[in-house]
């Protein structure tokens, strides 16, 4: 293989890294919701007048509309490739916030950053991924799905401190229209770096026989990986492990506030780091120990953390230090699933159809989201207190790894020279396998 064909494969992770980099600013809605909170508070002409359950609406929707937009653009990401679909998500993005720079209508925050916006990280997101994945080995699918995943969660780190200074400078919609222009322009540009492999392409380190081999057994189409046990499974433990993250990452900023006033941000921003460490530990762990032994470490601390930030939030005095610690393990180990679904998506269900296939088991990430963070919202506007939402999250996580414990996820299993037929192959889609008939001659 030439060195320009090696160096081909980092670019193009790098591209997906820094598409991400861009789509992140989902992880900062804590920022802009504590921007549109004041503005209720204030009062005044042109000030926001939304209910305050509602506050997390237009973050909710968007975690809905982001992961189901992901199965029509891992549709269009594996028919007309990643240029296009990364493409339509950066104007897609960009048009979102350059509407809601303009209203301070609750519909047309919905309409604006849940639905446009919500679609445009769909898209972008889900074509920086597969293509980076196609350039590698088996061997390196953890990490790069770790590398590349990890710049959405990393995104914060700029964004927060960013977002603080532009609200500060100029408010909140004229910083909305910075975001939509910049963002539109930087993914766009980005896209065009977005390249697969040419047609028999074996990554370094994998035999051709072999390569083709494995992609023969494992791919499957999207309605036999539908008819699958190991599918809902994964789908639920997914629901969980992510909607307890989004639940947090989208009230840290309100959370920190009472102990750290306007560096509340920093919290944000920090959290970031461990939400982007996550993704690549979890991915270089989990190609060492295994998918499954990872998330069910990774859903067990979750569970502890969600039971430590108890009394943290409930006090009117809780350490600043403390807290910005608990978020940032929260954000480590929501991380990890960013990285573990993927890999588990390309290990059981293979490379062919991973677009559409990844899309489908993403919708568990949208809904656990939407689901979460509006039961969030409706408990505090209710009660006053977060403390339940922390109990319940961390009932399912333990639920979750309980159901982690039962997935048996398959490697690829290349068939034997001259066999026509292995057992080991399995007869059924239970476990992301498929039929493996006799030759007919």
């Amino acid at each position: 293989m030439s060195e320009a064909v090696k160096n081909k494969g980092w670019s193009v992770t790098m591209a997906g890294l820094g598409i991400n980099l861009a789509l992140g600013i989902l992880y900062a809605w804590s920022i802009f919701k504590g921007a549109i909170a004041e503005s209720i508070k204030t009062g005044g002409e042109g000030a926001f007048a939304w209910e305050l359950a509602k506050l997390n609406d237009p973050y909710a929707i968007c975690c809905l509309v982001f992961a189901f937009s992901m199965i029509l653009a891992g549709k269009c990401q594996d028919k007309f490739g990643p240029k296009v679909t990364a493409m339509m998500g950066g104007i897609l993005v960009g048009l979102g916030f350059i509407w809601i720079s303009q209203t301070t209508s609750y519909v047309s925050w919905i309409l604006g950053f849940g639905v446009l916006a919500g679609a445009g990280i769909g898209f972008g997101y889900s074509a920086a991924t597969p293509p980076a994945l196609k350039w590698f080995p088996a061997a390196k699918t953890g990490l790069i799905a770790g590398l590349v995943v990890a710049g959405f969660g990393l995104a914060s780190v700029y964004i927060a401190p960013l977002a603080t200074y532009l609200l500060g400078a100029f408010g909140l919609q004229k910083a909305m229209m910075v975001f939509g222009i910049a963002f539109l322009i930087v993914v766009c540009l980005l896209s065009m770096l977005l390249n697969n492999p040419p047609k028999g392409y074996v990554p370094a380190g994998a035999s051709a026989a072999k390569a083709k081999a494995v992609a023969a057994e494992n791919n499957v189409a999207p309605m036999q990986m539908l008819r699958s046990g190991s599918f809902w499974k994964l789908w639920f433990i997914y629901f969980i492990g992510a909607g307890a993250g989004l639940m947090v990452i989208g009230s840290v900023a309100e959370i920190a506030k009472k102990s750290m006033g306007e560096a509340a941000f920093v919290a944000v921003a920090i959290m970031a780091i461990g939400n982007a460490g996550g993704r690549i530990v979890a991915g270089i762990l989990s190609d060492k120990i295994g998918r499954s032994n990872t998330l069910l470490i990774m859903l067990v601390l979750q569970a502890l953390l969600m039971g430590a930030c108890i009394p943290i939030v409930g006090s009117q005095n809780s350490s600043a230090l403390l807290l910005v610690l608990l978020a940032t393990f929260i954000g480590f180990n929501y991380g990890t699933n960013l990285s573990l679904f993927p890999s588990f998506s390309k290990d059981m269900w293979g490379l062919k159809n991973f677009g559409i296939n990844y899309g489908l088991l993403f919708t568990a990430w949208g809904v656990g989201g939407f689901v979460m963070s509006r039961l969030y919202q409706m408990i505090k506007a209710t009660t006053g207190s977060s403390s339940t939402s922390f109990m319940v999250a961390g009932t399912l996580l333990v639920i979750g790894a309980m159901f982690t414990m039962t997935l048996k996820p398959r490697s690829a299993v290349v068939p034997l020279p001259g066999v026509m037929y292995q057992p080991v192959l399995g007869a059924t889609m239970a476990d992301g396998g498929e039929k493996v008939e006799k030759d007919k001659k």
